[in-house]
């Protein structure tokens, strides 16, 4: 991969429902500090995990699809657990660009849990798909797997960004939920599996009552991108990243701040 032709080096395309996919981003950037970003958020279709698998994998696919058209990137990341395990089969059939997913991150818990017993957080969507299910067989078949539905806390991270305090009472029913299943007392490891989470790794590590490793699939994920990009001859300066929402544009200048964290400072709707 080389530069663009016309001279403008091609944008990586971030994917999610909200700031969750920040928590990929901030790995990306680590590994290409100098790559252009362009970060898209479904604010219209939020929350995922509450729609259903026809909804999504109509959805999904038709949004990239027009990404892809605007922005012309180098490759796409779903950065949304939900998103990947429900349509990556189906976006990756519609686009001519590689397409990195996200998925929970059960093969590296399965490798870190010293007491087999490996909690996993996600929408209501995430856990209950067969996907989990298959990577669950493959990678811990010999672990004890208690998974917990905590859709809350995908609003809690949203605050969070916006600078406001998230509740902690949603924090605490979020590890309670899985610390007090039959077997909770034991588990050493969580698998964050929704990208939203690990920007609470702090007040859910809080909330844990116990030393509990917290783990997702952000830097594996950043190392992917990276992988599929290595030849490609970036800018010699990072230029300003690009926010674009499905919804109010108007509704995304609480989360400015944090944006400009990422390099992003310009602001568009699709």
């Amino acid at each position: 991969m080389t530069e663009a032709q016309n001279g403008e080096c091609p944008p990586l395309l971030f994917f999610d429902t909200g700031v969750g996919g920040l928590s990929v981003l901030s790995e990306a950037i680590k590994l290409l500090p100098r790559a252009p970003i362009v970060y898209a958020a479904d604010y219209a279709g939020l929350p995922y995990g509450m729609k259903s698998e026809a909804e999504l994998s109509a959805r999904i696919p038709a949004l990239l699809g027009r990404l892809v058209e605007r922005y012309k990137p180098l490759l796409a990341t779903i950065a949304c657990n939900t998103a990947s395990t429900i349509a990556l089969d189906h976006v990756r059939s519609a686009l001519n660009i590689p397409v990195v997913g996200t998925v929970p991150a059960i093969k590296p818990a399965s490798e870190t849990t010293r007491t087999g017993v490996i909690g996993l957080l996600g929408t209501r969507a995430t856990i209950r798909q067969p996907y989990v299910d298959r990577l669950a067989a493959d990678f811990a078949a010999d672990k004890i797997l208690l998974r917990h539905a905590a859709p809350q806390l995908v609003y809690a991270a949203e605050a969070k960004l916006r600078g406001e305090k998230s509740d902690p009472q949603v924090i605490e029913e979020a590890m309670s939920g899985l610390l007090d299943q039959a077997g909770g007392e034991q588990m050493d490891t969580v698998i964050l599996a929704c990208t939203h989470f690990p920007l609470l790794r702090d007040e859910l590590a809080q909330a844990a009552r116990k030393p509990i490793q917290l783990i997702d699939g952000a830097q594996g994920i950043a190392r992917r991108i990276s992988s599929l990009t290595k030849d490609m001859s970036w800018p010699s300066e990072s230029r300003d990243g690009i926010f674009v929402t499905t919804g109010d544009l108007a509704e995304i200048a609480p989360y400015r701040p944090a944006f400009r964290k990422y390099g992003i400072n310009r602001f568009e709707t699709l």
